[in-house]
């Protein structure tokens, strides 16, 4: 209400040219395109700034500098008001409608304080910088993986059967002019290696090999394709299996195991083909199936935490001692 109350002003200090008209300012009228007033900015600035001033003190030392420095500022205030359409249109309204005072405050400092940049290329090159940073980053774990796995005797002894079957190894111990050195051949067999694990063994998971449209980037353009092709799913899931009641596939008794233990589609692949089976075999699609087998997990879990001798000390260190007391044993 106290705003409401506050009596309208048409022209203020701390809008615009602040008590000056800026058409008036430039000396041009409020029909003048935008080449008027550029040409009437020029001419004043030319006049009164303050590097090229060259006028006669007024009143006291520095007096007429200073007079012409306001001056000077004041014409840059107008011809940022007037050079910009919006900014303008704003203006003109506020010209001739003086009692709006709230009004023209806002959108005032919303043109001021607004950013300079666009947001949309601000959002964009943080996309860009993320997904940039996040394709780099699961290579990087990649590569770990596969560097961790030519370190297993396991992988590696099979690995370098497969690459002596190939005939891959011999080619590296040339003779002659081609002859090269230990070093040499030596990293050279460490790449074959690791090539052939790559090929072999199929990593999943987190440490899994890096597609190009997992990034973020990719992910938000296909946004749409895959809204749409999730609603023509879930469309002839309703029709196949809830109208013409057909039998599910092992596909949909897969998903909707993952569905009931809560696993994205990473992770229920990371899984071992015989875990699969098992809960294909156990019916676990079938939620009363499910649930028994989740009694039966989480007491499998309890005896292994009753069994074992760590926390078999935990539990009794809570006991006799306490988590508030102080005690000298390390674990």
């Amino acid at each position: 209400a106290a705003l409401l109350l506050r009596p309208a002003r048409g022209l203020t200090d701390r809008l615009y040219c602040g008590r000056r008209v800026c058409y008036e300012v430039l000396g041009v009228s409020r029909q003048a395109s935008k080449a008027e007033i550029a040409r009437a900015y020029r001419q004043l600035a030319r006049q009164y700034h303050p590097d090229r001033y060259r006028g006669e003190p007024a009143g006291g030392e520095g007096s007429g500098a200073q007079a012409a420095h306001e001056k000077f500022l004041l014409i840059a205030a107008a011809y940022e008001t007037l050079k910009d359409e919006e900014t303008r249109k704003d203006y003109d309204y506020m010209l001739d409608h003086p009692e709006e005072y709230y009004r023209h405050y806002y959108h005032y400092y919303s043109r001021r304080l607004a950013p300079k940049v666009d947001v949309t290329i601000v959002i964009l090159v943080m996309v860009c910088a993320i997904s940039v940073f996040q394709f780099f980053s699961w290579w990087s774990s990649y590569n770990e993986a596969i560097n961790y796995l030519a370190s297993v005797p396991k992988y590696r002894i099979q690995a370098t059967e497969i690459a002596r079957q190939q005939g891959l190894l011999n080619k590296t111990k040339e003779k002659g002019k081609n002859r090269r050195s230990k070093e040499e051949i030596r990293e050279e067999e460490e790449e074959i290696i690791k090539d052939i694990i790559k090929n072999k063994i199929d990593i999943k998971g987190g440490y899994q090999k890096p597609k190009i449209y997992d990034i973020l980037l990719f992910q938000i353009l296909l946004a749409p394709f895959y809204w749409c092709k999730y609603i023509v799913w879930y469309c002839w899931w309703i029709y196949c299996f809830t109208i013409k009641g057909q039998e599910y596939g092992v596909e949909e008794k897969l998903y909707i195991i993952r569905r009931y233990m809560k696993m994205s589609q990473s992770q229920f692949d990371s899984l071992e083909d015989h875990q699969k089976e098992t809960f294909l075999e156990r019916q676990l699609w079938i939620r009363e199936n499910y649930e028994v087998y989740k009694r039966e997990q989480e007491e499998e879990l309890k005896k292994k935490m009753a069994m074992d001798p760590r926390w078999k000390r935990y539990r009794r260190w809570m006991k006799n001692e306490g988590p508030g007391r102080l005690t000298f044993i390390d674990d």
